[in-house]
């Protein structure tokens, strides 16, 4: 019977590599490397702690509104979660940390409509916006 829900890696816990980890296995190594127990990781994400059971017991992975606050919660970017942390690495054997940095924003907000309008530029324009931005700042500061 199909109940709707998929492995988000696409793969099972029997049929999946030996060097490869489910988004769970992930979540409980970086919290074990963090030293943030459940109840912390529950409070900090709003997710209850018998479905974090349920992720270590039943192998299987969080639902996808959840990545966020996972992310937040672990101080990992979406990408060194779904990645552990290695894309860009493969044949090197070092580990490659994205340099990326997600932020919210609500659409229709001053936020939004401003970076909705600089999206449009042509780079000429980007860098005169960036400056002026910079001036602004610097002229904040003093």
């Amino acid at each position: 019977m199909w109940t709707g829900r998929k492995n988000v890696t696409g793969i099972t816990c029997s049929d999946r590599k030996a060097d490869t980890m489910i988004i769970s296995e992930r979540i409980f190594e970086l919290m074990e490397k963090k030293s943030v127990s459940r109840k912390q990781f529950s409070e900090e994400t709003g997710i209850a702690q018998s479905t974090i059971s349920d992720w270590k017991r039943k192998k299987t992975n969080p639902a996808a509104d959840k990545i966020m606050a996972i992310c937040d919660a672990l101080q990992v970017t979406p990408t060194q979660l779904l990645t552990d942390g290695a894309e860009g690495a493969e044949g090197t054997g070092a580990a490659v940390e994205a340099e990326v940095d997600y932020m919210m924003v609500r659409r229709g907000s001053e936020e939004y409509i401003l970076i909705d309008n600089y999206r449009k530029l042509g780079k000429g324009s980007k860098n005169r916006v960036q400056g002026y931005l910079q001036a602004l700042a610097e002229e904040a500061d003093d």
